[in-house]
């Protein structure tokens, strides 16, 4: 009869003994997953912590120029005040032809979709460092929560992405008759000689990396195994380019008969912001040759793609007011047309990003707040 209770208090103390065990091999678990998070977080921490310095150096590098433009606002008392809208009608124009070609390709996205994930990516990529794969996803992101297809929201950002790009780069060529005819300061010569040269090398290989599959095939393994390499300790990727021949027919395909739709829809874009630059120079009363100023234009477009500051703040600021000196503008008109182009196409876009958000989540996008 006395047995019972001593099983009963043996069966108890065995179960204390395994709840105990258990908890200490949950904690061991937990030990070792944390530290393997810790130590997986330790290169990102050193790449970030290394980014936001050459950050903060490039910042201070250029700050006296960016100070100097900032600093400018004061002269916007002196424009007319109906350059303004004007200024906005243009911005909305830029905006619009990047939303006409983001809806061609992906023609089944809903238009509040596309304009919602534009513009909310276009203002993280102005305040990121690198920012525009950050804006990408973040794109992305949204369209997929406003049910676009995963592989067609990637087709059609990075179709929008190479085109707009690849439009910019030819933008040069305008100018050339000025290089001909000897009607440019040749502080200017050398660089938009580069920015030709550059224009001529890229245009041929973007068309034939769209025409042939060898080359294309050849810099995609190229790139593969420089990838490995560099990064012998994460799991080697393979089959890259196949994945990227298959993207680029999915971009052409996702054009169709709409190319020169496409097309015009990606002039538009610079052409509108162009057009913002000249209207700036207007407002301040400068009226330098439109060719030198497509060139100082171009120029400025590279100095955005500078990844070390946000939208490449204060190498466009300091590269722009240059070359716009250059092109024969007094340095107090450029250096206030460079704030006033720098208002509309880099600062007014940021709000613009938080109106894309907000208006994300009311037209039904899950995570639109998060970025």
């Amino acid at each position: 009869m006395s047995a019972g209770p001593e099983t009963a208090r043996r069966d108890s103390l065995g179960d204390r003994i395994e709840r105990a065990i258990d908890a200490r091999t949950h904690a061991e678990t937990e030990i070792a997953r944390g530290e393997a998070e810790a130590a997986a977080r330790g290169p990102a921490i050193r790449r970030t912590a290394f980014w936001l310095l050459v950050t903060g150096v490039s910042l201070y590098l250029v700050a006296p120029s960016l100070i100097d433009v900032l600093g400018s606002w004061q002269g916007l008392s002196e424009i007319s005040p109906l350059w303004f809208p004007l200024l906005a009608l243009l911005l909305l124009a830029s905006l619009a032809s990047v939303w006409v070609l983001q809806r061609l390709t992906i023609p089944r996205a809903p238009w509040s979709a596309v304009i919602d994930s534009q513009l909310a990516g276009n203002a993280l990529a102005k305040i990121a460092p690198g920012g525009g794969a950050m804006g990408a996803a973040l794109q992305y992101r949204m369209l997929v929560e406003r049910g676009v297809e995963r592989g067609r929201a990637v087709a059609g950002i990075t179709a929008v992405n190479l085109l707009t790009f690849a439009i910019v780069l030819a933008l040069p060529v305008l100018a050339l008759p000025l290089l001909i005819g000897g009607r440019i300061d040749d502080g200017l010569l050398a660089p938009a000689l580069a920015s030709l040269a550059v224009f001529v090398v890229l245009a041929g290989l973007a068309v034939l990396m769209v025409v042939a599959d060898r080359p294309l095939a050849a810099v995609a393994t190229a790139i593969e195994r420089v990838r490995n390499r560099l990064r012998r300790r994460s799991p080697h990727t393979h089959g890259l380019a196949e994945r990227i021949r298959r993207e680029r027919d999915r971009i052409v395909a996702a054009l169709g008969d709409d190319w020169l739709k496409a097309l015009l829809a990606t002039v538009g874009r610079w052409a509108f912001d162009y057009a913002i630059l000249l209207a700036a120079l207007a407002a301040v009363g400068a009226h330098p040759l439109p060719g030198l100023v497509l060139l100082a234009f171009c120029l400025a477009q590279v100095l955005a793609q500078v990844p070390v500051t946000p939208g490449g703040l204060g190498f466009v600021e300091t590269g722009l007011t240059a070359l716009l000196a250059l092109a024969g503008v007094g340095a107090g008109d450029a250096v206030l047309a460079t704030f006033l182009y720098r208002l509309f196409t880099y600062w007014l876009p940021l709000p613009l990003g938080l109106l894309g958000l907000a208006l994300h989540r009311r037209h039904g996008g899950a995570g639109g707040a998060a970025t």
